[in-house]
């Protein structure tokens, strides 16, 4: 990897590790919908320019129904879902059960006929990663946080599909103009409800500095990263991220919040993270596999 490759992989994997620090802080004090309306509006105006640049908007516009679907799948409702999950689930949990989208997406990517050689050791990953989610809920969890463990499942699921959709309907559109349109959809969409949930009482900076942040660093700037990072040292790699984000988290967790390093964390972090990895070990055949990119 040239140096350049390096520096873009190191900025995209702490900048996909920070944001559940900023959701969990953001969602003490603001309504987890106004907390993703901020953060996409933040993020589509600071895309729109530099789409406009391009000029990919009006080609991606030939996509706009599939991009409808995937503003919703991918951004929409994974981003609510993962504001909840973090109103009853410590950062470093809810990163760990999200680092599980590369498990799910191999099965859906295998259900759906797009990744026929899914055996061996990549079912013993699946095995494994599943494994370790399991491990982790059950040793950290209880009572009403399985509302959240729920939540962030609804945001796997999300991202898995997220990627498929791009693979099977919005491959031939420009991927920056898919992510502003699809990010200002989802600005117009969430706008009433951020004037509705508005936070009557006080807002800490350190909240509204944490939407910022979401906004333009972990979403608009990141995305302009990944972008360049693929076109750098191409899909397969950039996956890597996936694996690198959960300790991210997790260190930023236990550092800034004073989060515990618990025994679901110590047993279930490493039994995740190596099941993703065996999972999704690229085929001898490259037409065989989804390459799918890490979120947040």
């Amino acid at each position: 990897m040239s140096r350049r490759g390096w520096i873009l992989f190191t900025s995209l994997a702490l900048l996909w590790g920070t944001p559940y620090l900023f959701i969990r802080v953001a969602v003490e004090y603001v309504e987890p919908s106004v907390l993703v309306g901020l953060r996409v509006a933040l993020a589509g105006l600071l895309l729109l320019p530099i789409a406009l640049s391009r000029k990919e908007l009006r080609p991606a516009l030939k996509y706009w129904r599939w991009i409808v679907v995937f503003a919703f799948v991918e951004i929409a409702i994974p981003f609510l879902m993962l504001g909840y999950a973090e109103q009853r689930l410590s950062s470093s949990v809810t990163a760990l059960v999200i680092a599980g989208v590369p498990i799910l997406a191999a099965i859906l990517a295998r259900a759906l006929g797009l990744d026929p050689n899914l055996r061996g050791m990549r079912i013993v990953g699946l095995a494994v990663g599943i494994t370790g989610v399991a491990t982790l809920v059950g040793l950290d969890v209880q009572g009403t946080q399985y509302f959240g463990v729920a939540a962030a499942l609804i945001t796997v699921t999300g991202y898995a599909l997220g990627p498929i959709i791009i693979t099977l309907r919005l491959s031939g559109a420009p991927s920056l103009g898919v992510i502003t349109i699809a990010l200002l959809i989802n600005s117009v969409v969430y706008a009433p409800f951020v004037w509705l949930q508005w936070p009557s009482q006080p807002v800490a900076a350190s909240a509204w500095w944490s939407i910022v942040a979401l906004g333009v660093l972990c979403t608009a700037i990141a995305f302009v990263l990944l972008f360049a990072l693929i076109a750098e040292v191409g899909p397969a790699r950039t996956t890597v991220i996936t694996f690198i984000n959960p300790a991210v988290a997790v260190l930023l967790g236990v550092v800034i919040l004073s989060e515990p390093i618990t025994l679901g964390i110590l047993v279930g972090f490493p039994l995740v993270i190596l099941g993703s990895y065996l999972a999704t070990r690229p085929d001898k055949n490259p037409a065989a596999s989804i390459e799918d990119a890490p979120h947040a």
